[in-house]
């Protein structure tokens, strides 16, 4: 391996060695074209960017793959992904306080444990992709899984043997909580296939919008514009797959059954399965390059070895990197080398005795490092998402229980309270149509943005909006309780009052609706872009991860408020009393506005220090022009 040593190149007597010129020639030199370069894959040079078929040979004539008919097949998957995960977050909660006869706050937690599980499981299928068996593969056995655990709650909600006895059963039994309650056995079975499901999306999540953004050339002249609409479009996708969830499936409930409803979402999974692989032939794929959780330990083990080791030694003799444009790893560009987390540049650090065959474990190259660096860099951005995803799950378990005490009547149409759900999804469906035509064109006059908001300040005007709507749902709680009480509703917290309506609900709804707009696709556009190449899955799947540790995060909130707040024996009942009546949920979403104040002001300094990826391609033609200006100068 001595030819694939790259050496701190010889100062020039009377050269400034920390001049811009010196450090563009250093890595024109790693970047430089190798006589030695080594040909993979039928002999064609295989790059980060450069598209493969199904077998992992380079395609010839990318005109007849990827674009959007190839992004239009992938839609459909996440499209139903969605529509079976929001049809089970609400729909769940309900099923299993009237037909399992569990409390609301424990059936809350349980969906909310699905919806955190769900989400934070999709690091494992990112790791899976970009490991070992692509995007592609990936999806097809995760579906797979999904199918058979939506199959599986199909025959829970069928068969009556895997329910406890619905006779005398009325609402009072309901309140009283004297219902037949489950057995044990029945409990066990599902929070198998229920979490079978939520597995089954750990390949989906992370991997669908990456491969969906795979289909469009990094090399063409508008690929900034293309990947901006399909993140939007991907999102309105997914939007579409909630509204269905929050209107025909709960409609197909209502009208026949608790089976029709469940075996919707299956056959929706099944019929977009179906379409993801007639889409096959039309795929562009990306290598997977090995292990990333492999080569991020390499980096940190060689690093932590060289810890005692100065730049300034004589033992020093560059930092390491293959030469000529073929990456150490396989799928991914080469990085360019920056000077953040200077600790971690250890890893690359080459000494004398380093020998010409160093193990990975002792020495990595440039790009290796440089993936650390990046990974470690899109955590507190992300992070200071997971309060969005906090709110988001209140309010997707807690207003159901806000609806079931309001009139839901608009004229002649009465929506059932589970349909509440819908208007943050017609939200943002209305706010994606209208995106390009008006916010974009208005932003881009104020901000002088090309896309009217950059990626991050997208971010930043998300969180701001949910901000807005838990506050408003404070207050309109506040007024909601008083009146329950006020008017003699007090102990009927299943009964809806007729002159208080639903409707005033939509407000919050939409609120969060914009909020999950602006950060959730700003979030994924983000990620896609700035994760390195052969981590593009992993880096997608942070954004998941962060929307199910804010899942987790409100389990474990709701947990809190309840052992702090509430005290049985002195008759003193939690903020988050099965009455909502006699609870204080406007002190939760109250507090919970507090915690999303303090975190926007950690987003904004993350954000102002964060700095954006530079893509290769561009330093390469600088230094190229550095080079000979230089030349012309010698002459």
């Amino acid at each position: 391996m001595g030819s694939k040593e790259i050496k701190s190149p010889e100062v020039v007597a009377g050269e400034d060695v920390g001049t811009d010129s010196f450090r563009r020639k250093k890595l024109g030199l790693h970047f430089a074209e190798s006589d030695d370069r080594r040909k993979a894959f039928g002999g064609a040079f295989v790059g980060g960017m450069t598209p493969v078929n199904i077998h992992g040979k380079p395609i010839s004539d990318l005109s007849k793959t990827g674009g959007w008919i190839a992004a239009f097949f992938i839609f459909g998957n996440e499209m139903a992904e969605r529509m079976a995960y929001f049809g089970l977050s609400v729909n769940m909660v309900v099923f299993m306080f009237y037909v399992m006869h569990r409390p609301f706050a424990s059936s809350a937690n349980t969906v909310n444990n699905f919806l955190g599980i769900s989400q934070a499981s999709s690091v494992l299928g990112g790791f899976i992709a970009d490991a070992y068996l692509g995007r592609y593969w990936t999806i097809a056995i995760f579906t797979t899984i999904y199918l058979v655990g939506l199959t599986g709650i199909t025959l829970m909600g069928s068969m009556s043997m895997f329910m406890p006895n619905q006779g005398q059963c009325d609402q009072l039994s309901l309140l009283l909580g004297t219902c037949e309650q489950a057995k044990p056995w029945q409990m066990l079975y599902l929070y198998i296939i229920l979490y079978v499901t939520a597995f089954g999306a750990a390949g989906i999540r992370p991997c669908v919008s990456s491969f969906g953004a795979d289909q469009f050339d990094e090399r063409s002249g508008n690929y900034k514009i293309q990947l901006d609409r399909f993140f939007n479009l991907f999102y309105l996708s997914v939007t579409i797959g909630a509204i269905i969830a929050f209107t025909m499936v709960v409609y197909l409930q209502r009208q026949h059954g608790w089976g029709s409803a469940f075996g919707s979402l299956a056959v929706a999974m099944g019929l977009s399965n179906a379409i993801f692989f007639i889409g096959t032939p039309l795929y562009r794929h990306r290598l997977p390059g090995g292990s990333p959780l492999t080569r991020i330990a390499q980096v940190l083990v060689a690093a932590f070895k060289k810890r005692n080791v100065s730049f300034s030694s004589s033992e020093f003799v560059g930092l390491y990197e293959l030469p000529g444009k073929r990456s150490a790893i396989k799928g991914s560009e080469k990085i360019e080398h920056t000077d953040s987390f200077r600790w971690l540049d250890k890893a690359a650090l080459q000494l004398k005795d380093d020998g010409n065959n160093p193990s990975p474990w002792k020495l990595c190259t440039v790009t290796q490092v440089e993936e650390v660096k990046i990974m470690v860099k899109l955590i507190p951005v992300t992070t200071c998402t997971i309060m969005l995803s906090v709110i988001l799950t209140e309010f997707l378990t807690l207003s159901v229980q806000q609806a079931y005490t309001l009139n839901t009547h608009l004229g002649n149409l009465n929506l059932p309270v589970t349909c509440m759900p819908v208007f943050p999804g017609l939200s943002i469906f209305f706010i994606l149509s209208l995106y390009y035509s008006v916010f974009a064109p208005l932003a881009r006059r104020i901000t002088g943005h090309p896309h009217g908001a950059s990626q991050l300040q997208r971010v930043g005007l998300g969180l701001v909006f949910s901000i807005l709507s838990v506050t408003w749902g404070g207050a309109l709680e506040r007024y909601r309780r008083n009146y329950a009480i006020k008017h003699g509703y007090e102990s009927l917290f299943l009964t809806a009052m007729p002159h208080f309506s639903a409707y005033w609900l939509l407000i919050q709804y939409c609120l969060i609706g914009i909020a999950e707009v602006f950060c959730i696709v700003g979030l994924l556009e983000f990620l896609y872009q700035e994760a390195p190449d052969a981590m593009r899955s992993l880096g997608s799947s942070y954004a998941a991860l962060a929307g199910g540790l804010g899942c987790f995060v409100a389990t474990i909130l709701n947990n809190v408020v309840k052992a702090i707040t509430g005290n049985e024996d002195k008759g003193r009942p939690s903020w988050l009393s099965q009455n909502i009546n006699t609870g204080r949920f406007d002190y939760l979403y109250w507090l919970l506005a507090v915690l999303s104040l303090i975190n926007f002001c950690i987003f904004l300094y993350c954000a102002r220090t964060y700095k954006y990826r530079v893509k290769r391609v561009l330093e390469v033609e600088i230094i190229k022009a550095d080079l000979k200006v230089n030349s012309t100068e010698g002459l």
